[in-house]
């Protein structure tokens, strides 16, 4: 689901991009009024500034409605997503120390005395 999101989102960047580079300034108008080459476009002299400032403005709010989609959906994970989390633990190199001796009882003390050395 976020990689789709994330594709859309791009798409849409990238399409705004375009399309802001692709419509004239407020001076292009006036060069329109006395003969320029836009007046015999496909969409006619003002159909396609209106075509295009409705497409930009559509993708601009889809850009914002897939932004907010991916700040709800990175702000929403339930699994770990750090290095750490996904880490195995490592085992200690450091070896315990040794239990503590133990006082012999009084048939083991005897026992030990017998065993000859």
């Amino acid at each position: 689901m976020e990689t789709l999101v994330w594709v859309v989102h791009v798409l849409s960047a990238v399409s705004v991009i375009v399309l802001v580079l692709l419509q004239h300034g407020k001076g292009a108008d006036m060069g329109a009024a006395f003969g320029s080459g836009s007046s015999g476009s496909l969409f006619g002299a003002s159909g396609s500034a209106n075509f295009l400032s409705r497409t930009t403005g559509i993708l601009a709010a889809l850009f914002f409605i897939t932004s907010l989609g991916l700040t709800y959906l990175s702000g929403h994970k339930t699994e770990g997503a750090g290095v750490m989390d996904k880490a195995v633990p490592v085992q200690s190199s450091k070896t315990e120390p040794p239990p503590p001796p133990v006082a012999p009882s009084e048939g083991e003390a005897s026992k030990a005395a017998e065993i000859p050395k």
